[in-house]
């Protein structure tokens, strides 16, 4: 059977308002029925789930998110060490899942509570709702970090210690509107700069030595 291209967290915001104007239409009310039938439509959107033909690029760390790179910098990761960090901020009209950057077990998944300040603001990482998790990959390790912005409000990841990801296999999504930061180690070579588009699972941001 193939399966239905949107993610299973979504279905509350479509089944929900689409029965209530299908219900509103039932009943004549038809004008009142339209923002319910617009919000199960904008939902149908934001939740999609497409496919992706993840690319066989020997050492590539892959983007986590789908977005636009706001920051290429350097940093000290608690688990990466030296590293560079790229950071993707994901629109409302951007795939929210998330996928795995490299084929690895999962170390460490932290969930901490934070504000909801803009995603695209450098403290964002450091203040907001995120959900941190660690990749022990076989030549090295990376850091995803998953980030609330003003909008979202809710972080799912759906991995813990122990279990085993493909590289661009998905592990999680962030609702309406957000940041993804990756962190791999500072001798990789990185193929984004500020201002790229990128696309979950199938952009290489960068490549392991």
């Amino acid at each position: 059977m193939r399966r239905l291209p949107l993610a299973a967290e979504g279905w509350p915001f479509i089944v929900v308002p689409a029965a209530i104007a299908a219900g509103l239409a039932l009943v004549g009310r038809r004008t009142l029925a339209m923002p319910f039938a617009a919000a199960a439509l904008a939902s149908l959107g934001f939740f999609r789930d497409p496919e992706r033909a993840v690319p066989a690029v020997p050492g590539a760390v892959l983007a986590p998110a789908d977005g636009r790179v706001i920051e290429v910098d350097e940093l000290n990761d608690p688990f990466v060490g030296p590293a560079v960090r790229v950071a993707i901020f994901l629109s409302p009209l951007d795939v929210h899942v998330n996928r795995a950057p490299i084929a690895g077990l999962v170390v460490r998944a932290a969930y901490s509570r934070g504000r909801f300040v803009p995603a695209y603001r450098p403290d964002a990482g450091d203040m907001n709702e995120r959900c941190v998790l660690h990749l022990q990959g076989e030549s090295a390790r990376v850091t995803v970090v998953q980030i609330a912005g003003v909008v979202a409000r809710r972080i799912v990841c759906r991995v813990g210690p122990g279990d085993k990801l493909a590289a661009g296999e998905r592990f999680g999504m962030i609702r309406f509107g957000s940041r993804t930061d990756c962190c791999l180690p500072r001798g990789a070579e990185v193929r984004v700069r500020v201002g790229d588009r990128v696309t979950g699972g199938v952009t290489v941001l960068g490549l392991l030595s």
